[in-house]
């Protein structure tokens, strides 16, 4: 093995991958359809070159309720305008209260030491009362529902009601700010507002009634607010949740067109409003059970935690774990505290089989010294899935060091734009150090050079150039689909393109290298953030770091590295100086940064990403309310340090 060969980590046994759903399926395939396959790499191939025959084979493999049955797979097999099961009528509400009894849907724990349960019936009883009371205020399919909801067992109710109804389902947390939430929910209008008005984080409690009444007074057509109280003091003209859900109902569910909407994401609208990104029914069905069953070996009996807010794709990706008679784990509060190791505590106490958290988290574990899987059993522990960003080969290492040799680890990569991950985990291949195992079934994945080849072993923009069923129905205020082609299908006609470097090698195993409209051009050789931050974050002395190119196209720039350092830790010359080296000897003399600054935060939007391209835009002299939006950073307050740095 040669120095630079990823290490493999893991290798599941023969008994683990019998027992996956997906060789249970793959032995469907070969007892259904006369299909037989190698290994993964064979089935993926098949997956994406006989689209429609897979697609359909899900359909049938998860015993998908048509109300009516579809007219055929898929009509037009291009992007956009694929349609997908034309005629077909369905509702994801559905499946997902499909299981019945006492066994436990949904375990929620709070930071402040609550801890609830529900069971399916419970769970069953709730979307009833509040599908009712949402009746009650006259919502109707097409309406759409808000949620300014923490995660909760009655947010999880609540877009499950929503959803059944034929309604549309949107949410934001309580930590967004006024203004995000409203440049948000302003461009959808909705009917109803449901609200917690405050929520526990770090060991403090935040009343966020006032801004429920700004919300409020900023949706002019709203009909009505439903307000979880948590202030003990209840807000004038609004309904109180035990008054919404005080009548009971039909648990029926409205037969809706595969492509109906079912929810509306959003991107993270540093440099303008952001997107409104509408899913439908169908495609999120079929998209979430094949990743929950197949890539990420979940079922019955399973319990399914992902570390998340509401306003998160993964906590609409975390719900429809209930597809498959999973049960879900929330967990409200900070993920720190009361320290490092609160988490993986909660995860041993419920049992916890699959934990999906961010890959900055971990690095936060690793640079933190915890070594959970000494001291806690997480017996039930097998899978564990990172995102957010890549994750460096010393997250990988530390995870099989230190939390737990005898795991699944699924690092993912994916958007809210289809909500999803484009490369993922699977039960039957193993697991090397800094790479993502394989494509996702279905999923058409490759490294694009800049003449629109895939290459293989060279880093490219990753684009799609099949179909999926959970691309956006449309962006909502977009009549046109202007936008929309201008998001994926500009530089590449009719291929999708994402938007971040990539490179696979022949066995489909991948490395993502950071966004390609942030990349690190010096000298002709151009170089995704995420490998910088691979050397630089490794220093047990830096904490965070954020690295900037100052270039334009056609010229170049200047390379920032802005800093924060450990407690106790000072940037002086002898830190600079073994900064520079490392860079040059990991990276290229290129690569080593013209200027190093400290600076107390790294600037990160309200869903945990790096401010690489806006921060570019202000060191460029772009007056701030051109180059981003306040509302949508998690630390507005780190920009003027950062900036005083940059000055200094």
């Amino acid at each position: 093995m040669s120095p630079t060969e990823p290490r493999t980590l893991w290798t599941p046994s023969p008994e683990r991958v019998a027992a996956s759903r997906i060789s249970d399926y793959m032995a469907w395939l070969g007892e259904s359809r006369d299909l037989s396959f190698a290994g993964y790499g064979d089935l993926w191939s098949w997956s994406v070159s006989e689209l429609e025959e897979f697609w359909q084979s899900l359909s049938e493999y998860f015993g998908v309720r048509w109300h009516v049955p579809p007219q055929q797979t898929l009509i037009q097999r291009r992007m956009p305008g694929a349609e997908w099961f034309p005629g077909g009528t369905l509702n994801w509400a559905e499946h997902a209260v499909l299981a019945e009894g006492e066994s436990t849907a949904v375990i929620y724990r709070s930071e402040s030491g609550e801890r609830a349960e529900w069971s399916f019936d419970e769970l069953r009883d709730q979307v009833a009362r509040v599908r009712a009371g949402l009746v009650g205020l006259g919502v109707r399919p097409g309406d759409r529902v808000a949620g300014y909801l923490a995660n909760t067992p009655e947010a999880v109710a609540a877009v499950l009601a929503c959803a059944s109804l034929g309604a549309i389902w949107s949410s934001c947390p309580p930590e967004f700010g006024v203004s995000a939430v409203l440049d948000r929910f302003r461009q959808i209008e909705p009917k109803v507002l449901l609200a917690h008005d405050g929520y526990p984080y770090n060991g403090r409690f935040f009343d966020r009634s006032t801004a429920v009444d700004e919300i409020r007074a900023g949706l002019p057509g709203l009909g009505a607010t439903v307000v979880l109280v948590r202030t003990g003091r209840r807000l004038d003209g609004t309904i109180s949740w035990a008054e919404l859900t005080a009548a009971t109902g039909p648990l029926d569910f409205e037969p809706v067109p595969f492509s109906h909407p079912l929810w509306i994401l959003y991107s993270s609208g540093t440099t303008g409003l952001p997107k409104a990104i509408v899913q439908g029914h169908g495609g999120i069905l079929l998209e979430h059970l094949k990743q929950l069953a197949l890539q990420n070996d979940l079922g019955p009996g399973d319990r399914f935690f992902w570390y998340s807010t509401t306003g998160w794709m993964m906590w609409n990706y975390l719900v429809s774990g209930l597809l498959l008679g999973t049960t879900i784990v929330l967990y409200e509060g900070a993920p720190a505290h009361p320290d490092m190791e609160t988490l993986f505590r909660m995860a041993d106490e419920e049992d916890v089989t699959y934990f999906g958290t961010s890959a900055p988290f971990l690095i936060a574990c690793r640079k933190a010294g915890l070594e959970p899987g000494r001291e806690l059993g997480l017996a039930a522990l097998r899978a564990l899935g990172s995102t957010g960003a890549p994750l460096p080969e010393e997250g990988f290492e530390w995870v099989y060091e230190s939390l737990k040799s005898d795991i699944t680890l699924g690092s993912i990569s994916g958007g809210s734009d289809v909500c999803t991950a484009f490369v993922g985990g699977c039960p039957l291949l193993p697991v090397r150090s800094g790479e993502i195992q394989c494509r996702g079934l279905g999923t058409a994945a490759h490294a694009f050079d800049e003449t629109g080849q895939a290459v293989l072993d060279e880093v490219g923009e990753l684009v799609i150039t099949e179909p999926m069923p959970s691309m956006p129905v449309f962006f909502w205020g977009d009549p046109q689909g202007e936008r929309y082609r201008e998001s994926y299908f500009d530089t590449y006609p009719g291929v999708w393109r994402h938007g971040d470097w990539i490179r696979f090698d022949e066995e489909g195993r991948s490395v993502i290298f950071g966004r390609s409209d942030s990349t690190l051009n010096r000298g002709g050789v151009r170089m995704g953030t995420s490998e910088f931050y691979r050397v630089v974050d490794i220093l047990p002395e830096i904490v965070d770091s954020l690295v900037i190119d100052t270039g334009t196209l056609g010229t170049e720039g200047e390379l920032w590295l802005f800093v924060v350092l450990a407690e106790g830790h000072g940037l002086d010359e002898g830190l600079v100086a073994r900064l520079r080296k490392t860079l040059r000897a990991e990276l290229s003399p290129r690569h080593v940064p013209d200027e190093i600054r400290a600076v107390p935060d790294v600037p990160r939007t309200l869903s945990g990403k790096k401010l690489e391209v806006p921060i570019r835009k202000l060191l460029a002299g772009v007056p701030e309310e051109k180059a981003l939006k306040r509302g949508t950073l998690a630390n507005p307050e780190c920009l003027a340090p950062l900036l005083a740095a940059a000055r200094g």
